[in-house]
């Protein structure tokens, strides 16, 4: 009985010393994701400042699938010693309501680390689509219900979710086509196959700005620093915001020493001008925030977009 009780004790005292050390060897982020899309590029930017700051390296592994679910279900049942990391986007939180049989709680199946970046949506158009801005775009979509499509990053994304809220909130009908991807997405709205399609500005703006397509509006409270001259949909009279997110979490039970390590860490990378100022550029606003700030924007999350697949009737085909 005492040996096992000292056992107890003396695992109890090594784990403890090991998250106070922590970390002791390189951290795996995993992104759900190719490589060069937001997720990817922003985790990037943060794991090397993080690795900088703790002396480790910080290695980026890209598992995309099932629209994310498959890199976060190996984070989900990663062991718990801080070692594996997941990071996320808005998908994740819209994956709870769309999914069922999930094999993973997307709040808790895991702990929260820091909300990194938040980024606007900007609605964008094939160059012949007859509207110039969100009012006409609305006006035309009630002339011709059904008539006009939009493209998507696949079901589920926030551009899916927001373009849906559009469609909620105007009483207009478009067709949905998803793709496997903004890339793919974008070609089809450039071809005329979609007619409109509302992804990032980081990923829309360089196509608006070589004269490929058009921008509409932005799904924002303001103008954004780096398209000011692209008026809001508020601005048209189209009251709709939405954007996307990343967020890095680790599996739920994680020692709370090595999550807070990491958080804080990033919080103060966050701080920094240059960084801010990197993000800025790229049409996405900087956020480092706190572990309880994440989780509560992550149920925020979960509950708004749960909101908007039900009564949108969204289902996952197939």
């Amino acid at each position: 009985m005492l040996a096992s009780g000292a056992l107890a004790l003396a695992c109890i005292d090594a784990a403890m010393a090991q998250s106070q050390n922590y970390p002791v060897r390189p951290i795996r982020v995993v992104v759900p994701y190719t490589p060069g899309g937001i997720t990817d590029v922003v985790t990037r930017i943060v794991a090397q400042e993080v690795a900088k700051a703790v002396g480790q390296n910080v290695l980026v592994d890209n598992r995309p699938g099932a629209n994310s679910i498959l890199g976060a279900e190996l984070v989900a049942k990663a062991t718990p010693d801080g070692y594996t990391l997941a990071s996320v986007i808005a998908a994740h939180a819209a994956n709870q309501t769309l999914y069922p049989k999930l094999p993973y709680d997307s709040i808790k199946s895991f702990a929260p680390v820091s909300l990194l970046v938040t980024a606007p949506l900007i609605v964008t158009a094939n160059n012949n689509l007859a509207a110039k801005d969100a009012k006409e775009l609305v006006a035309l979509a009630k002339a011709k219900p059904g008539a006009l499509s939009f493209g998507s990053s696949g079901i589920g994304a926030a551009a899916h979710l927001t373009t849906e809220l559009l469609m909620l909130t105007t009483g207009i009908k478009l067709n949905h086509v998803p793709y496997k991807g903004t890339a793919p997405a974008t070609q089809a709205l450039v071809s005329n196959e979609i007619q409109i399609l509302m992804d990032t500005p980081s990923s829309m703006m360089p196509h608006v700005r070589g004269g490929r397509i058009k921008a509409i509006g932005m799904a924002s409270e303001k103008r954004i620093a780096s398209a000011a001259d692209i008026p809001t949909l508020i601005e048209a009279g189209v009251n709709v915001t939405g954007g996307t997110w990343v967020g890095w979490l680790a599996p739920a039970g994680a020692p709370q020493a090595a999550v807070e390590r990491i958080g804080n860490e990033i919080q103060t990378a966050f701080k920094r001008a240059d960084i801010r100022e990197r993000f800025v550029q790229m049409g996405i606003d900087p956020v480092g925030s706190s572990l309880a700030e994440f989780d509560e924007f992550l149920r925020a999350e979960v509950a708004k977009w749960a909101k908007v697949i039900k009564e949108a009737g969204v289902k996952i085909e197939g």
